[in-house]
């Protein structure tokens, strides 16, 4: 295979427990959405179940029937908006979805499918704000479908300083407030706001439920080492050399002519590139590992392939492992590497690993 994203489920479930002690007397609901970010949402939500998780959360219809079909019979919940005629479908999936609108209520009563309310109390996407709560509120009081779960979400709980910091306590303040209104009007109803990174630094914002994503997987929240928490990377990238190649001083390599060379040197063509997640960013600027060190990517990052310096005096050869992602030797590159080195997040580089890489797991 020209490229392989291993999966180390025992990885998946290791972080499940971490995360479902964290929150303590809270259940855990598992992040699986977007293919459980590009991990793959069955084998991650069948890990995660075994490692602690109560309960798993998509992001679309299609994704609560992909669960569905592969057998899991876990609570389930819908988190995206979602067109009139998919209500039934999910009521048919056997999942809750997320409603925020009078209407959205309505149409779930209509259909008998359980919800969840979301309240907007800082984050500014989905959920009612103050002004339209009443509405909300009265609606699915009124409705018939059953009211599991009052939820929120936090927009900076990956800030630990500065005025992120003291708008996520501002937002922990204000759920907190809306639980003492609400849950005597909704009884049984989970309240849960709490991501990965509120879950790790917060236990008062655990409630009843958290909803973790991204340490599922391995990956910080707070973007330093997963190890500070006990998180163990999930997801390992592997290709190959598909060629090697001696060129002069001043020869360029690539698209652009963006490198040009400083001295006479070894360059490896690797056969993955944008198609598969490796972001045009990295062009003269990440890094793989070959032969257990570092070498850096030169020239600009293609659809199919990309082009490594291995040096003049390097002595690999075609079909030699190269590591985009892991360990080998005494190197490693973590996920958060490689989002430094895009100017970006973990969760984009995960998500990204594009669907002709194959996936295989471990564990």
């Amino acid at each position: 295979m020209r490229s392989v994203a291993e999966v180390d489920l025992g990885a998946i479930a290791h972080n499940a427990g971490v995360l479902a002690r964290a929150a303590g007397e809270a259940r855990l609901m598992a992040v699986v959405k977007a293919d459980g970010y590009g991990h793959g949402a069955v084998p991650v939500a069948e890990a995660a179940l075994r490692g602690g998780a109560d309960e798993l959360a998509v992001a679309t219809v299609a994704e609560a029937e992909q669960l569905r079909t592969a057998g899991i019979d876990a609570p389930v919940l819908i988190m995206g908006p979602l067109r009139g005629d998919e209500v039934p479908r999910a009521g048919a999936a056997g999942a809750a979805i997320t409603a925020w609108t009078p209407e959205a209520v309505g149409r779930a009563s209509d259909h008998d499918v359980p919800i969840h309310l979301k309240i907007d109390s800082g984050m500014g996407r989905l959920g009612a704000r103050a002004e339209d709560l009443d509405s909300l509120v009265e609606a699915a009081e009124a409705g018939g479908s059953p009211v599991m779960g009052i939820m929120s979400h936090f927009a900076t709980a990956d800030e630990l300083e500065g005025d992120g910091a003291r708008f996520f306590r501002e937002q922990l303040l204000r759920f907190r407030s809306l639980r003492g209104d609400l849950a005597p009007r909704f009884p049984g109803a989970a309240f849960h706001v709490a991501n990965s990174a509120a879950t790790l630094r917060e236990p008062a914002a655990a409630f009843d439920m958290v909803r973790c994503g991204i340490a599922l997987y391995g990956c910080s929240p707070f973007g330093g080492d997963p190890a500070e928490h006990d998180l163990r990377p999930a997801m390992s990238l592997t290709s190959y050399l598909g060629s090697v190649k001696t060129v002069r001083s001043r020869d360029s390599v690539g698209y652009g002519r963006t490198f040009r060379a400083a001295r006479g040197t070894r360059i490896g063509l690797v056969p993955v590139g944008y198609a598969d997640g490796i972001s045009r960013a990295l062009g003269n600027k990440g890094e793989v590992l070959v032969g257990g060190r570092r070498v850096p990517i030169v020239g600009n990052v293609s659809m199919d392939q990309i082009t490594v310096d291995l040096g003049p005096e390097s002595s690999e050869e075609v079909g030699d492992t190269v590591v985009v992602i892991g360990r080998q030797g005494g190197e490693r590159i973590l996920v958060e590497d490689v989002a430094d080195r895009r100017d970006t997040i973990n969760y984009e580089v995960v998500c990204g690993v594009g669907s002709r890489v194959a996936r295989q797991y471990l564990g």
